[in-house]
């Protein structure tokens, strides 16, 4: 399997890489919360631009863009709009999605986008092409907040982001019971074993989900999710608890 690499973080090898998100909704709030994640040492920061209530205005948004960028410095920025249909928190046409997110590859400011898998085909590819000739790297994505798919399907969808050309193909899903956090172990430990050609990253949401967060180096994903001021989702780790647990891990 193939380590990924965006500025000095290398995905696939050694701890988890931590991720936080900042979901400010107007420009002040945007400004506080990279300021404050800026001193967590997180080894990367997402925006999850869709809680950014002017995030129709694709002008505005490059403005806060700005505005964080200028806040984390050099800190990975990862991009994210979360559809209303995969638990984000607005709705917009599809082809304003992928509008969105070609402007925001053209500004140079990003390093790395995360696009969901369950949107029209070829607007994706083109969408992948376009961010990895500009040097960005790309997650393709799917998320579950209803249930969890079965240890089959869920390789099935990751080998799918793979093959499309993600760079991190993620999967995140909610469980209703113990035997489906196993469910969602299982399938990241054979995919990560049998067929990943590239680092994968999945979680299994909510509190009976909260294992897998921390669980990654033992069973193959990449990349967790920690809080700080605010969670994106829920099952979210605090993250300097998060970070502590994973050294555990790691060092035993």
């Amino acid at each position: 399997m193939n380590t990924v690499t965006v500025k000095n973080i290398v995905f696939g090898a050694g701890k988890p890489k931590v991720c936080v998100p900042i979901v400010g909704r107007n420009l002040p709030s945007l400004k506080e919360e990279a300021k404050l994640l800026k001193n967590l040492e997180a080894d990367l920061i997402e925006w999850r631009v869709d809680f950014f209530e002017e995030v129709t205005n694709i002008e505005e948004a490059i403005k806060a863009l700005f505005v964080i960028k200028k806040e984390i410095d050099e800190i990975p920025l990862l991009f994210t709009f979360r559809s209303e249909k995969e638990g984000g928190e607005q709705c917009i046409e599809d082809e304003f999605y992928f509008k969105l997110y070609e402007e925001i590859i053209k500004i140079g400011e990003v390093d790395i986008i995360d696009i969901e898998l369950f949107n029209e085909e070829a607007s994706l590819k083109k969408l992948i092409k376009s961010a990895h000739r500009s040097g960005v790297k790309v997650i393709i994505s799917n998320h579950d907040f209803e249930k969890t798919p079965s240890e089959e399907e869920i390789i099935s969808r990751l080998c799918k982001m793979q093959n499309l050309g993600a760079d991190l193909p993620k999967i995140s899903v909610m469980p209703n019971s113990s035997d489906d956090v196993l469910t969602l172990l299982a399938a990241t430990n054979t995919m990560n074993k049998k067929f990943a050609k590239r680092p994968i990253i999945t979680m299994s949401m909510g509190s009976l989900g909260v294992i897998s967060r921390l669980s990654g180096e033992v069973f193959g994903s990449c990349m967790t999710f920690g809080s700080a001021k605010f969670i994106s989702a829920p099952g979210q780790v605090d993250v300097k608890e998060l970070m502590d647990i994973l050294e555990v891990l790691h060092i035993n």
